[in-house]
């Protein structure tokens, strides 16, 4: 049973002015044509659509289940062509963007908390990665923009410096860390550490940590931020986050940074070509660039 969109909206007019002769004229079509298609309809179907009377024509319960659903179909082709049209000024999509930790944690929330603000019809697939494999997708085409610190080979990708970052040590104030300038990567490794939970920052983390042999001793891991501070102002264990996330908790609580010239970052926003991204995607580069963070 196959019925076309000309079908539908064939079977609907005829329903809608009662008749075969105001359907064709409504359809400005000839009234054999009409007659014609809704019979090849009734065949595919295997059951009458419509009841003739002299009055005109009314439906059956298949032709009423059929008007249902033809005006369902109909109304949704109608929605999609209103948005697919919304395409061509380059003012609708989705636009792929991933971010490191350190961008994640201050830079990007308020930047796109502008864009989508002055743009509501666009939308923005927001993933936290590790920097390298940001490159790697940029690479392979499968994102739009990327955001990574300047530790990662950047390759052939066009950059922008966009922001300063700076990882540290948060630690209770009783700890031994707290009265300290700055502390060593090496100096923490046998210390109890309370992480963040599935992020780009553990998994850079632990790569830095095997090239020393080592491993992070995590004794439980959160996705908030705010519950990694509450038990690191408790004393049961440390955490290493960026600067801008480590500052944003509101504890009274030790941050020293990290003395390691890899936790002094530069963060930059990523394109394989800034001057071929999407309409929509250089809306949100230019966002991106006009609200760095590269003096601050």
């Amino acid at each position: 049973m196959r019925f076309d969109l000309t079908d539908l909206r064939l079977f609907l007019s005829v329903v809608e002015c009662g008749s075969l002769t105001h359907g064709a004229q409504a359809m400005h079509l000839a009234l054999a044509s009409v007659s014609e298609r809704i019979a090849g309809m009734e065949s595919a179907l295997g059951a009458p659509l419509l009841e003739r009377n002299r009055r005109g024509v009314r439906t059956t319960a298949a032709g009423d289940a059929l008007v249902r659903h033809a005006r369902a179909i109909l109304g949704q082709v109608e929605q999609m062509r209103g948005d697919l049209r919304s395409y061509a000024t380059g003012l609708r999509g989705r636009i792929r963007l991933l971010s490191n930790t350190a961008s994640m944690a201050a830079f990007v929330p308020p930047q796109l908390c502008r864009f989508l603000a002055s743009h509501a019809d666009l939308s923005v697939d927001l993933e936290e990665r590790p920097s390298s494999e940001i490159v790697q997708a940029l690479v392979g085409r499968r994102a739009d923009l990327g955001i990574v610190a300047d530790i990662t080979d950047l390759g052939s990708l066009q950059t922008h410096l966009i922001a300063h970052d700076q990882l540290v040590v948060v630690a209770s104030r009783a700890h031994r860390v707290a009265a300290l300038a700055s502390v060593s990567f090496a100096e923490i490794l046998d210390e109890p550490i309370v992480g963040m939970a599935d992020t780009a920052l553990e998994t850079h983390l632990a790569e830095r940590a095997s090239r020393l042999g080592r491993q992070l001793n995590y004794r439980v891991q959160f996705r908030s931020v705010e519950h990694v501070a509450m038990l690191v102002e408790a004393g049961i264990g440390i955490s290493i986050l960026s600067h801008a996330m480590g500052h944003s908790l509101r504890r009274n609580l030790a941050i020293v940074p990290l003395a390691e010239p890899w936790a002094a970052r530069r963060l930059y926003l990523c394109a394989r070509d800034f001057s071929a991204l999407t309409p929509h995607a250089d809306l949100l580069a230019r966002q991106l660039m006009a609200g760095d963070m590269a003096d601050g």
